[in-house]
């Protein structure tokens, strides 16, 4: 069973207090429960249970925990407990995980189940506790059901703050829809920064997602913070950077959408049953290419691109196959370069072909093609023999001239 959700912005100035006091309190929920969490770890060397943690609240009549509606509390309490679950499967892993952390001073998200949620009209109806109607005189949040969704598939309503602003993220079931796809047939991803997506199939047929825009936009960005923490001291923020940083990410996430739904459409159109993401673990972390690049590759969410392609080849039974890119962008596709895996590079090995300029691979041969499309192919090399994939419709006029498709446009 799959999950989707769906947020909406709350502009009603009027709430606002209202939502700070409860996220407050969530946050607040949160390292109480976590402390009573790590205290019995370090007593016992035992983790408590989600059961547990409601329990000790509950005893204890923690003034957060009753400050709140008790589902909403309750399900805070889940989130400690979901924490907990990662550490001790880190740990059976046999790596050495370190405890949860506390929540700095701020805002935590308010949950809320289906079952304490109440439909009339459109409009849901959403408790809000005792202690809210002391302090603000309303126990009873009324928000607009969207339209486009269906009650009976809805799951959770969650309250959240980012950046300065509240929304509600309506949490509904997304039953998966399997097509009829060929599983012979493969699509190729290479990613990068002015060419984001570079996609080749093994059909022979080649496209890119222009990433310029979304690369103009993080360097608008980042000089805009750089302007305003200028001469502040260490730690400043401000609305203003909450502003800016909350439409920076709202562009990026829209990004992400558009260009992974253009791909699995033309996965969709094409009946094509594999996608193949080159990908290297840790890279960004890694990554070493100067200021100014490292500032472009490292912020721009490809990581989170890659998961939600993922996430919607899982929704239409698409494979999704992560490959290791080592070297895909030196070695030559049309000279039948060896293809080491990161860090098992043979002594001598040396690629047959060599990128001439910007964009422009030149074969062995002295072919010319696209370098981006280039490393796609030999993505698709490095795992055709594994997955059984037929390369004979790739050739060189596949990779010379790929299809640009610029999001945002028509």
């Amino acid at each position: 069973m799959e999950y989707g959700c769906q947020q909406v912005f709350i502009n009603d100035k009027g709430l606002m207090p209202i939502l700070e006091y409860l996220c407050q309190q969530s946050n607040k929920v949160y390292n109480c429960a976590l402390y009573y969490a790590r205290q019995v770890y370090f007593k016992t060397k035992r983790l408590v249970s989600y059961a547990n943690l409601c329990a000790e609240m509950t005893r204890t009549k923690n003034k957060h925990f009753m400050a709140m509606y008790v589902s909403s509390a309750q399900q805070t309490c889940k989130s400690v407990a979901e924490a907990l679950s990662s550490f001790k499967a880190n740990l059976r892993l046999g790596a050495k995980p370190r405890l949860p952390a506390y929540r700095k001073a701020g805002l935590f998200t308010v949950a809320y189940p289906k079952k304490w949620l109440k439909i009339h009209e459109g409009q849901v109806r959403v408790p809000l506790g005792l202690q809210v109607k002391a302090w603000f005189g309303i126990d009873t949040l009324w928000v607009q059901f969207p339209t486009n969704l269906q009650w009976e598939d809805i799951k959770e309503l969650r309250i959240l703050s980012r950046n300065g602003a509240f929304y509600l993220e309506w949490v509904y079931v997304k039953p998966p829809e399997p097509k009829p796809l060929d599983p012979a047939k493969a699509l190729a991803i290479d990613h990068g920064v002015n060419n984001w997506l570079t996609c080749v199939t093994n059909l022979g047929h080649s496209f890119i997602i222009d990433g310029r825009k979304v690369k103009s936009f993080n360097q608008r960005y980042n000089k805009q913070v750089a302007r305003l923490k200028t001469g502040k001291p260490q730690g400043f923020w401000s609305r203003q950077l909450d502003s800016i940083t909350e439409k920076r990410n709202r562009r990026m996430r829209d990004a992400i959408n558009k260009a992974a739904r253009l791909v699995i459409n033309y996965c969709l159109d094409h009946s094509i049953g594999k996608v193949i993401f080159g990908w290297n673990k840790g890279q960004k972390q890694e990554s070493n290419l100067g200021r100014v690049n490292n500032q472009n590759f490292v912020s721009i969410p490809t990581g989170r691109l890659k998961q939600r392609i993922a996430e919607l080849c899982q929704h239409y039974g698409i494979e999704f196959i992560e490959v290791d890119e080592a070297y895909s962008s030196q070695a030559s596709f049309s000279d039948g370069d060896e293809l080491p895996n990161y860090g098992e590079k043979p002594d001598g090995w040396q690629a047959s072909g060599k990128r001439v300029k910007r964009g422009l691979y030149q074969t062995a041969k002295g072919w010319l093609v696209n370098a981006d499309a280039n490393a796609s192919a030999n993505l698709l090399r490095k795992v055709s023999r594994t997955l059984g994939l037929c390369l004979k419709e790739l050739c060189r006029g596949g990779l010379l001239t790929p299809l640009r498709v610029r999001l945002w446009t028509t």
